[in-house]
C-alpha cells in the first residue's frame, strides 16, 4: 500500500526535482523530531497483523475466458462505507491498491500476545473474503493470486481497452497495459509516471522464459516499437512498465517490538529468513501469458521499480547525478541494525553523507544512521504541491521516502502522536490460494519471532550470502533444487569473525524441519516455544495444522503454488509444449483455483484435503 496520505495537487518528476533537496532534508528533520518524542516511550506489548491483497476477476464461461475486473475502485467505496460512518473498532479495514482490480484488506485492530489470537487469523481472512463477495457481480470472483497469468495480454481487463501505441497511454506508456487499469490515486499515478521520467526511459523488465520442447530457440518477440525491440532480450519475456510489478498481490506481516532495540533485532533476524520464505511461498510462474523459468514475482518488481538513470546504472559517465547506485529500489536489506550484527555488514552500500551526518550529530547510532542514509540516496517519486509542512507535527516527507524503498524487511518508526510502536514489516511472502495457506504463513512468521526472542537465537549471516540466497530463491522449483547458505550455530551469539558464524549450504527442508547434527530446524524450535507457554487445546491444534503444512511444503510433500500451476499448465490438453498460456488454459487454471479456495475440489498436491470446506471431487 505505502504512504497514501496525500493532499494537494500531484506533481510530475520535472516539478518534483527542484524540491528534492528540501524534501530529503525535512524528511530527516521530521524523523528526528519524532524520534525524540519516543525516547522515553514505555515498553510496548506484542502486536501484529497482516495485509492481504486481493484480485477481482471476471469469468466469461461461455467463451472460456477470464479477465481482471476493473471494478475494484467501485467495490472499495462500498467496503469503506462502515469505516467512513463508524467510530467503533471494525473487524477489518480496506485500502486501495495500485490497480483497479486489486483491494487490500487488513484486520480492524492488531492481534496481540494472547496465544488464542493465532486461531483468529484464518477466520478474519475468511470474513474479509466474504465481505468482498457481497459486492461482486454474478460473473466476478475474488481470488488471492500473486499475479494474473495473462497480465498485459490482449483484452486482459474487463472492460477491455485497446492499447494502440505507447503514446496512447500517457501515464505508463506501455505496449501492454492500458492506463485505465491504474487506480485513480495520486501516489499510484505519480509512481507509474515518475519512475519512468526519472529513469529517462521506460523500465525494462526481462525474465527468462521456460524452455519447453516446442518453445522457439531463441525465443524472440517482435514489437512494433523501436524501444521495445531494443530493450527486449532473447529468450526472455519482456514487460515495460511498473504496473507489471505493482499490479501483483502479496502478503505482508507487521510485528511490533517492545521497543526500538527489539525492533532492530527482529529486523536483523528476519532478513536471512526472507529468501527461505520467498522460495517456500513461490506462486508466480506465469508472466504475460508465458511460462517463465522463475517461480516468484521478485525479479519482476526489482526491474519494474528501477528508476535509476543511465548514469546511476553505470552505463554513462556521471554528469547530472551524484553517484552510481548498484541496485534497484527493491531488494533484500543492505545493512543490519543491531550492534551484534555489525560484523555481518559485508555489502558495500551507498549513503547520502549529508543525511548521515545530520543523524549522527543528533545522536543516532551509526548503524541506524547508515540505514536511513542509504535509503536517502533515493529521491521522492510522489509528491503534491503542499511542500512546506510543520515538521514538528507530521512525518509525511520521511514516510514518502521510507515507503518508496521496497526492501525485504522494513524498519518502521512509530507514527507521530500515536500509540503504535516500533515495528518491522516482513514483505516477501506471495499470495496463496486459500485463507488456510495464507494464515499458516502469517502464524509461522510471528511464531518464528517469538522463538527468536525466547531462545536468543542469532540467524544473522553475511549479507552477501543473504543476497545470494535471494537470487537462488527466485528460480524454478528452488524449494527442492537449491541449497541456501545458513548459520548452523544459531544458538551462539559470540561470533567474533565471519568464519566463526559456521555458515553452510542447507536445503529448505533442513532449515524448516531440522536435521540431526546439522540444524535444529525452525519448526522444532517453534514447537519448543509452544511447549513453554500456556495455550488452549483448540488453538494448539490449529497452530499444529499450520506447522504441518509448512513442514510438508518445505520437505516437498506438498507443491508450491507455482509448481502446482506449472504442472497444471503443462498437463493441460490444449498446451502445445511451447510455453504459451492461452486464454482457455488460463480460464481453466483460474476456475480450478477458485474451486480449490471454495473447497469444491480437493487438491492433495497443495495441502491436506481436510482443510477444504467440502470435497466433491478430486484434483
Amino acid at each position: 500500500m505505502g504512504f497514501l496520505e496525500f493532499s494537494g495537487d500531484p506533481m510530475d518528476w520535472n516539478e518534483i526535482k527542484p524540491h528534492v533537496k528540501y524534501v530529503k532534508e525535512h524528511g530527516i528533520i521530521q524523523f528526528l523530531n519524532n524520534y525524540q518524542r519516543h525516547l522515553e516511550r514505555p515498553k510496548d506489548i506484542l502486536k501484529w497483523g497482516d495485509e492481504l491483497e486481493y484480485m477481482v476477476i471476471r469469468f466469461d464461461h461461455e467463451n472460456r475466458k477470464v479477465q481482471v475486473s476493473l471494478r475494484g475502485e467501485e467495490i472499495l467505496k462500498q467496503l469503506q462505507t462502515k469505516e467512513n460512518n463508524s467510530f467503533a473498532k471494525l473487524t477489518f479495514l480496506w485500502h486501495p491498491e495500485h490497480t483497479k482490480y486489486m483491494l487490500e484488506g487488513i484486520p480492524g485492530v492488531p492481534y496481540q500476545g494472547d496465544m488464542a489470537q493465532f486461531s483468529s487469523v484464518e477466520t478474519n481472512m475468511e470474513m474479509r473474503r466474504k465481505e468482498i463477495q457481497k459486492w461482486l457481480q454474478p460473473d466476478e470472483q475474488i481470488i488471492t493470486l500473486t499475479t494474473f497469468p495473462r497480465l498485459g495480454c490482449l483484452n486482459f481487463t474487463s472492460p477491455s481497452y485497446k492499447v494502440v501505441c505507447p503514446e496512447s497511454n500517457p501515464i505508463c506508456q506501455s505496449l501492454f497495459i492500458p492506463d485505465e487499469a491504474i487506480y485513480n490515486h495520486p501516489r499510484f499515478l505519480c509512481l507509474e509516471t515518475n519512475i519512468r521520467k526519472r529513469r529517462g526511459e521506460k523500465v525494462s523488465i526481462n525474465i527468462p522464459i521456460f524452455k519447453d520442447t516446442n518453445t522457439p530457440s531463441p525465443f524472440i518477440e517482435k514489437f512494433n516499437d523501436p524501444a521495445a525491440e531494443q530493450a527486449a532480450k532473447p529468450d526472455h519475456i519482456y514487460m515495460d512498465c511498473s504496473c507489471f510489478c505493482f499490479g501483483n498481490c502479496n502478503l505482508h506481516v507487521t510485528i511490533q517490538g517492545s521497543d526500538m532495540e527489539e525492533a532492530k533485532l527482529l529486523y536483523d533476524q528476519l532478513a536471512p529468513v526472507c529468501p527461505i520464505m520467498t522460495a517456500l511461498g513461490a506462486a508466480a510462474p506465469i508472466w504475460r501469458g508465458y511460462l517463465a523459468d522463475i517461480d516468484v514475482r521478485w525479479p519482476v518488481i526489482v526491474q519494474g521499480v528501477d528508476d535509476r538513470t543511465r548514469e546511476e546504472r553505470g552505463l554513462e559517465p556521471l554528469k547530472n547525478n551524484e553517484r552510481v547506485i548498484h541496485r534497484s529500489r527493491y531488494g533484500p536489506i543492505n545493512s543490519y541494525l543491531n550492534t551484534k550484527s555489525r560484523i555481518f555488514n559485508d555489502v558495500n552500500i551507498e549513503s547520502d553523507l549529508e543525511a548521515k551526518n545530520i543523524l549522527l550529530n543528533a545522536g543516532i547510532d551509526d548503524l541506524l544512521a547508515q540505514h536511513f542514509a542509504h535509503l536517502w540516496i533515493r529521491d521522492p517519486l510522489s509528491l503534491t504541491n503542499k511542500i512546506e509542512l510543520d515538521d514538528s507535527k507530521v512525518t509525511d516527507h520521511f514516510e514518502n521516502i521510507l515507503t518508496s524503498n521496497w526492501q525485504s524487511v522494513r524498519f518502521k518508526p512509530p507514527p507521530p502522536h500515536s500509540d503504535i510502536g516500533w515495528r518491522v514489516e516482513f514483505r516477501v511472502c506471495e499470495m496463496q490460494l486459500t485463507d488456510f495457506e495464507n494464515a499458516a504463513f502469517v502464524v509461522f512468521i510471528v511464531l518464528m519471532t517469538r522463538a527468536i526472542l525466547k531462545y536468543n537465537l542469532d540467524l544473522c549471516l553475511p549479507l552477501s550470502y543473504v543476497h545470494l540466497n535471494t537470487t537462488k530463491a527466485q528460480k524454478n522449483n528452488a524449494i527442492c533444487k537449491e541449497k541456501f547458505h545458513f548459520r548452523s550455530n544459531i544458538n551462539s551469539n559470540k561470533v567474533e569473525s565471519l568464519s566463526s558464524a559456521h555458515v553452510q549450504e542447507m536445503s529448505i527442508d533442513t532449515i524448516i524441519n531440522g536435521k540431526k547434527d546439522v540444524f535444529p530446524g525452525f519448526i522444532p524450535l517453534i514447537q519448543n516455544y509452544l511447549d513453554s507457554v500456556t495455550i488452549d487445546t483448540d488453538t494448539n491444534l490449529k497452530i499444529n495444522e499450520y506447522l504441518d503444512f509448512i513442514s510438508k511444503r518445505a520437505s516437498g510433500d506438498y507443491m508450491t503454488t507455482a509448481q502446482w500451476m506449472r504442472h497444471f499448465v503443462t498437463s493441460h490438453p490444449e498446451y502445445k509444449q511451447d510455453s504459451v498460456v492461452t486464454d482457455s488454459i488460463a480460464y481453466d487454471l483460474l476456475v480450478r483455483c477458485d474451486q480449490i479456495e471454495k473447497g469444491e475440489v480437493t487438491c492433495h498436491q497443495l495441502f491436506n484435503a481436510s482443510k477444504n470446506k467440502k470435497q466433491d471431487n478430486t484434483d
